[in-house]
């Protein structure tokens, strides 16, 4: 495929983003930015989580995991489903009652102002590394396929300009509306994303000579229809620890995560979102499910045509997209469901980090409209910038296990937000405000030690998705050696 099609499926793809944000963004104001006015269709935000839910890095790792992992993976996403019943009937209504724009506000309300901090802080961390991360990839794509042959001023296109002009149309389409914008540009790039992932399977499956049904029951995909890894509990993939790693993952990266429940919170009301959620979770079960299947087709399809595999199997899905004999539909699918699959996981987070910034620290809300206004849109550029320098810091640093472990340490950071949460959920008793930022930061070093020499400190026993329960429960440990039981004063 010429970079000239793949600029103009660009040029395409964000005129229908520019499209629906401009009917989106009529009337705006910032409390339309921050809560979209409480109107979001449930089942809209329901279907466009699913693109969110699943980045670029999903897109592609998911299918390319098949062929080591087999179907483990489902044992994740089932761990998904209980947290999220955990998110709908616990989480959602403590948000509802409390009325919150930002979701750490909770932290405020049952603490007070350090913790509050210390937990949107954790959540910038996280969502900085990541959303930087996830574009970095797609950068890399473009950069690669669509603007290496375009020389400006006789040099080539610089890297840092893909970066820049990405965000900058991020930053274009959401600047107004906000979450307004993000649920139904989130419901356009699922739709994108699940079509790319649909059309794979159809016509491998065309190519194969297979009718769906006859694929399930074929001797092929008998190799790679293992769920249940139970041989080596200390090994990192054990059932157990993927079921409980799923079960956290949601309740962290979706329950406690700004990003995510603030889709939620756009929801008219607590029923909503509560069936919001439920939907979204089943569907996300089939999407998941669809993704292994299509893994297991590539690997089929490239044994069978003889493709010779890549070096790291990420790069299956697309090198048979772009470069076999599927044809230009799938190639145009594919780079729209990549493109589809950063994107609703970049506006979103840059969205989710303004709002927080803006609630967690600047206390927005006390504010006149005229000065929310300002301040929404001040951050919302800044944010930006910050995304925009560590994208090209991740360029510069040009190593991959740094980067790998940037993110490793963005994950270890929905710990302490476990621990807070947890905390303050199932606990009554105070806490001596001033040690929880410290507190929160030497557990996260500690915790990525411990991971790092665990096979020599524990007996051989390596951390999984695991990592993440360990990481909340010695916070929850941590946090009641400096609480108290509050002074309760009867009445006569």
């Amino acid at each position: 495929m010429s970079n000239q099609v793949i600029i103009g499926i660009l040029i395409g793809y964000f005129a229908l983003l520019m499209g629906i944000s401009f009917f989106t963004s009529k009337g705006a104001d910032s409390k339309t930015f921050f809560t979209g006015n409480r109107k979001s269709p449930w089942y809209v935000v329901a279907f466009g989580m699913i693109g969110a839910s699943l980045s670029g890095v999903t897109f592609i790792s998911v299918p390319g995991w098949v062929n080591d992992s087999k179907f483990s993976y489902m044992v994740v996403v089932f761990g998904y489903l209980i947290g999220y019943l955990v998110i709908t009937f616990l989480l959602l209504p403590l948000y509802y009652k409390l009325n919150v724009i930002s979701i750490y506000e909770y932290l405020k309300e049952r603490f007070g102002n350090y913790s509050h901090k210390t937990g949107a802080f954790f959540f910038l961390i996280s969502r900085i590394l990541g959303a930087s991360f996830r574009l970095y990839l797609v950068a890399i794509v473009l950069q690669q396929f669509a603007f290496n042959e375009i020389f400006i001023f006789g040099k080539p296109w610089p890297f840092s300009l893909t970066v820049i002009l990405s965000i900058l149309l991020i930053w274009v389409y959401t600047f107004r509306a906000g979450i307004k914008t993000i649920v139904w540009t989130d419901t356009l790039q699922t739709l994108f994303m699940l079509l790319a992932v649909g059309i794979g399977v159809f016509m491998i499956l065309n190519k194969l000579d297979l009718s769906f049904s006859e694929f399930i029951v074929s001797p092929e995909i008998s190799k790679y229809n293992d769920f249940i890894i139970s041989t080596d509990f200390l090994s990192k993939n054990h059932f157990i620890k993927q079921f409980l790693g799923g079960v956290f993952i949601a309740i962290c990266m979706t329950g406690l995560d700004q990003d995510m429940m603030q889709k939620n919170l756009s929801c008219k009301n607590l029923k909503d979102a509560q069936k919001n959620m439920l939907s979204f979770s089943i569907v996300l079960l089939v999407v998941n499910f669809l993704f292994l299947m299509l893994g297991a087709l590539l690997f089929i399809y490239a044994e069978k045509t003889g493709i010779l595999m890549p070096e790291k199997t990420d790069l299956l899905f697309p090198t048979i997209a772009l470069n076999s004999d599927l044809g230009i539909a799938m190639a145009i699918t594919f780079l729209l469901g990549l493109i589809a699959a950063a994107y609703s996981s970049a506006d979103s987070a840059l969205t989710s980090l303004t709002t927080s910034f803006s609630v967690d620290f600047l206390s927005i809300e006390k504010k006149n409209p005229k000065q929310q206004n300002a301040i929404k849109n001040k951050t919302h550029v800044m944010m930006s910038c910050i995304l925009v320098c560590v994208v090209i810091i991740f360029n510069n640093l040009n190593d991959k296990s740094v980067i790998s472990e940037l993110l490793t340490i963005a994950g270890y950071t929905y710990g302490p937000l476990l621990g807070l949460f947890s905390f303050g959920l199932f606990s009554k008793r105070k806490l001596q405000e001033k040690w929880v930022p410290y507190l929160c930061v030497f557990i996260t070093i500690l915790v990525y030690i411990i991971n790092l020499y665990s096979e020599e400190l524990l007996f051989g026993y390596q951390f999984g998705i695991e990592l993440l329960i360990f990481n909340g429960l010695l916070t929850f440990v941590s946090l009641y050696c400096i609480s108290y039981k509050p002074i309760i004063i009867k009445k006569n």
